[in-house]
């Protein structure tokens, strides 16, 4: 919560427990309207406010802050997609009731394509929109990207699997080194002096650099209404060892 960036965390809930308390996982999934989606994410800000010390101005040192830091919780529509859900994807049976924590900053941002009609024109355009999370010179750390329902069903009428899409996305944000270097027109990106003082050689400059680590550090889940070609993506905060691990627990019912 210390960092001036705004990291801050997002709570995706699988599970039979999402019917059982009325998480809204369609219209509005990421807005306003539910009780359940908001009560669990503002608890869990209430908790890292009050017992963490996250105060404003204090400890929690955000330039901007988020709507994110007030609440954000949401359960992932899994009746509506045809791939495992995000907690079997993690490890756990299909009928636990799960919650993952991801430290994410930045978003949602909104995806809209509402032209392409098939699986590699959606997956790359969602790809390229990906791309600039963060900042387009940037790799960035684990990702959410919410799919919606008209999304998925252009990439399902070829009946790509969830990991064909994570490659394609992977495959349209890996750019070669010059591109993502700074320069004079951008002081983001990957220092030169990083390769030696004279920079890096013709053959470095080629090498091609991924946004993601790997395809594993784009995790998507389905959740949204049938009508509007709008997904949404979840920037991810800090990668390599300053940065944050998502975490799955199983919820235990009294």
């Amino acid at each position: 919560m210390a960092t001036t960036m705004g990291a801050t965390p997002v709570m995706i809930v699988n599970g039979p427990i999402r019917d059982r308390i009325g998480m809204n996982s369609g219209l509005g999934v990421l807005g306003q309207g539910n009780r359940a989606n908001a009560s669990i994410g503002r608890a869990l800000r209430l908790v890292l406010r009050n017992v963490g010390g996250a105060r404003p101005g204090g400890t929690e040192r955000s330039t901007h802050g988020s709507p994110a830091k007030f609440t954000m919780c949401f359960p992932e529509r899994e009746e509506r997609s045809p791939w495992e859900p995000m907690h079997v994807e993690r490890g756990f049976d299909a009928y636990d009731s799960v919650v993952t924590v991801f430290a994410l900053v930045g978003g949602p941002h909104v995806i809209i394509d509402s032209h392409s009609l098939t699986a590699r024109a959606i997956a790359g355009s969602i790809g390229l929109a990906m791309g600039a999370v963060g900042h387009p010179k940037s790799p960035t750390g684990d990702t959410v990207l919410v799919l919606c329902p008209e999304h998925l069903d252009t990439i399902q009428r070829e009946g790509w699997s969830k990991q064909q899409l994570r490659e394609r996305i992977q495959q349209v944000t890996t750019r070669p080194l010059r591109e993502i270097l700074q320069d004079e027109d951008s002081g983001a990106g990957i220092p030169p002096a990083r390769f030696g003082a004279g920079g890096p050689n013709e053959a470095e400059l080629a090498q091609q650099v991924p946004k993601f680590r790997s395809t594993d550090n784009i995790h998507i889940v389905v959740a949204g209404s049938d009508a509007g070609k709008f997904s949404a993506v979840f920037a991810g905060w800090a990668r390599g060892p300053i940065g944050s691990i998502p975490v799955s627990h199983k919820i235990e019912e009294v």
